[in-house]
């Protein structure tokens, strides 16, 4: 079966459920979006939040991924750059109790964190402070990192540092492996368009988007913007949230039906959409399946608070999925 590597921003999440929407305007935060802020902001932010508690977990966009394809059976690694501190030994901990080969450059910088303040919808909102993972560059990417896996998953994050992006997935090309990134966030892609599609055109095999990322790469509408990205790619996704997901390869489609969930917190809802969705395909599933496979452990992470379930959780996914 063919082996997953990730790379992203190593970054350890503290969620806070917060009682209104005001808080976010306080802290300048668009709700939905994802903002990067300096290490003094992050702590400013956790200190006007800590009255309101908090849970904290390993995160970082494809680190959940590959959390959730090391669940579903599928030999995961994640690539990343962290601190000697205590904060990044909790992330390479909770890589390995994950059962994900972590593949950690080690900096003297602080490791990365992020507030993420989840709303009564269930709508999360990221403050990111990448610490050391931004400090991954050209020159730590070398072709041994890459011998051995097949598909190269990348977090669509990492355009805010390009030459190290560049680098990675041609380095991951000219091994002869499948690319696929994930879009990350409609306000990362508005701001990195023509790279990105630069990418998707010549680098990229899989692409993943939501209604928002799709419509910031492509200026469309879903349907529409699926069309225009599969003509770029292998396979193309597009996620609508509550309305389900369209993908397509090629002149085959699928229509993925909406699921009901009891929202608790959508933090991870992609990537595990994702994580389902590849699963599937390493198997060698037809798409409708992977899609129904996405859309089952993106149910269920949406009806807990972060990107991590219990055995429990995960029991009733694969019992899901076996129906299928």
């Amino acid at each position: 079966m063919k082996k997953i590597l990730g790379i992203g921003s190593a970054l350890v999440d503290i969620l806070t459920q917060v009682p209104n929407e005001q808080i976010l305007k306080e802290l300048n935060l668009p709700k939905g979006s994802m903002t990067y802020v300096d290490a003094p902001t992050s702590v400013k932010i956790g200190e006007q939040l800590a009255y309101l508690g908090n849970q904290m977990a390993s995160g970082g966009s494809a680190a959940n991924t590959m959390s959730g394809l090391a669940q579903l059976g599928i030999e995961a690694g994640f690539l990343s750059k962290i601190g000697k501190d205590e904060v990044g030994q909790f992330f390479e901990k909770q890589m390995n109790d994950s059962h994900v080969q972590p593949l950690m450059l080690k900096s003297g910088t602080p490791s990365g964190r992020v507030q993420a303040l989840v709303t009564a919808d269930g709508e999360r909102t990221f403050a990111t402070c990448l610490g050391a993972a931004a400090e991954m560059c050209a020159d730590d990417i070398k072709p041994e990192l890459f011998e051995g896996w097949d598909i190269f998953y990348v977090e669509g994050y990492l355009v805010a540092n390009p030459t190290m992006l560049r680098k990675a997935i041609e380095t991951a090309k000219a091994q002869g492996m499948t690319i696929a990134i994930d879009l990350a966030s409609y306000n990362v892609v508005e701001e990195s368009r023509d790279f990105l599609l630069e990418l998707v055109n010549n680098y990229v095999d899989i692409v993943f988007a939501n209604e928002q990322e799709a419509k910031a790469l492509t200026g469309l509408d879903p349907e529409a913007a699926l069309h225009y990205i599969a003509e770029r790619c292998d396979i193309a996704v597009v996620k609508i949230g509550a309305k389900g997901a369209y993908i397509q390869r090629g002149s085959e489609t699928a229509t993925i039906p909406p699921m009901k969930a009891d929202v608790v917190d959508t933090t991870g809802a992609g990537d595990m959409w994702a994580a389902g969705f590849l699963a599937g395909l390493v198997k060698g599933e037809p798409l409708q399946k992977c899609g129904m496979m996405g859309a089952i452990v993106a149910k269920n992470i949406i009806e807990v608070v972060g990107a991590k379930m219990d055995d429990a959780r995960w029991e009733n996914i694969h019992a899901a999925i076996a129906k299928l």
